[in-house]
């Protein structure tokens, strides 16, 4: 089929001779913000009475996808709620609402849409339940979930059933960033993608290798949205710090092992395929553990075209690599998409 040849094939091929259904690349950050989304943020807190809505649309994101090269988007709504006093239940119901909501989409238009499923984490067993639910029934590629859950770092105790079972089924996890409890703050008076952001994403990562979470569970395969902030950058710290500032409940480990956790995550490259966020990450991973992504929903699309910019013409890339970044690695973490 001609939308599955790979980029490698049409690599010297001029764009302007490209066929219409010749899209190569697979966009595994993308924002789902459809009518289901705002019911959910709204009674989380999470967007203003009067927030100016623009419902996402199908047909308004195939166009952005062929504007730039791109065959398939996963969508997610990658906020972690707790649940709150006043509704024991929320936001089960509506997470249930939003992934059923994304398999229509995805069964709706074949192969230009995969999703990630949200989870609800009023309780343990609610996300439990909707990692079966999502993954067995309704078929979903993988789990989206924020760099804390509430406050709640990996690592933690609460989340540590969710992530054994994530890993059991060595199920992709895209990990986006979050605000920390205290961003208000941190941010001082700015939004957290500023800085807050990128920290929060180390702050997990670090955590999670320190208190043991990849000795625990080898399986497990994460996604780390903007190559996972800072946390490249600061690969070499933490193996210096080891045996210096580590916490009494702390795992065992050493600098083998966190280079070892490092290299095998997954790093995805919206916003962050600049000379200044690429180079670290091509430090501590192989190109070919570098997912493509667009941030698609949130971001304004001249910063998206500027970013793919400058992964196109990076000279820290071969066409190999490039391939890699945009189309093959996601074929082998969704080999749904492989298969057709």
């Amino acid at each position: 089929m001609n939308s599955l040849r790979t980029r490698a094939e049409t690599i010297n091929e001029p764009e302007r001779g490209r066929e219409p259904n010749m899209a190569s690349r697979i966009d595994v950050h993308s924002h789902y913000m459809g009518e289901v989304s705002f019911r959910l943020l709204k009674e989380a807190g999470l967007i203003p009475e009067n927030f100016p809505i623009k419902f996402w649309s199908a047909e308004d994101a195939i166009d952005f996808m062929d504007r730039h090269d791109i065959e398939t988007q996963m969508l997610s709504l990658p906020f972690s709620l707790r649940g709150n006093a006043v509704d024991p239940q929320f936001p089960a119901p509506l997470i249930r609402e939003l992934n059923e909501t994304l398999a229509e989409v995805v069964s709706a238009h074949p192969g230009r849409f995969g999703a990630f499923a949200t989870l609800p984490f009023n309780s343990t067993d609610a996300a439990l339940e909707e990692i079966e639910y999502a993954l067995d029934v309704l078929h979903l590629d993988g789990i989206a979930q924020s760099s804390n859950v509430g406050g709640t770092y990996l690592g933690h105790t609460f989340l540590e059933p969710v992530i054994e079972e994530l890993a059991r089924r060595e199920v992709p996890v895209f990990m986006h960033p979050n605000d920390c409890i205290h961003a208000a703050d941190l941010n001082l008076g700015r939004v957290g993608s500023f800085i807050e952001f990128p920290m929060d994403t180390a702050r997990n990562v670090t955590n999670a290798i320190l208190t043991g979470v990849f000795q625990r569970h080898p399986g497990l395969k994460l996604i780390l949205a903007h190559n996972g902030g800072v946390l490249p950058t600061l690969a070499w710290r933490i193996s210096e710090h080891l045996g210096m500032g580590q916490g009494p409940g702390d795992a065992n480990i050493d600098a083998q092992h966190v280079e070892e956790v490092l290299r095998g995550l997954y790093y995805e490259v919206a916003l962050a395929a600049s000379p200044h966020s690429l180079l670290p990450t091509l430090k501590v991973a192989d190109a070919n553990h570098l997912v493509f992504g667009t941030d698609y929903g949130a971001a304004p699309e001249a910063f998206i075209a500027r970013n793919i910019e400058h992964l196109v013409k990076s000279d820290a890339l071969d066409d190999v690599q490039r391939v890699s970044i945009e189309r093959e690695t996601a074929l082998q973490l969704f080999p749904r998409l492989a298969n057709g």
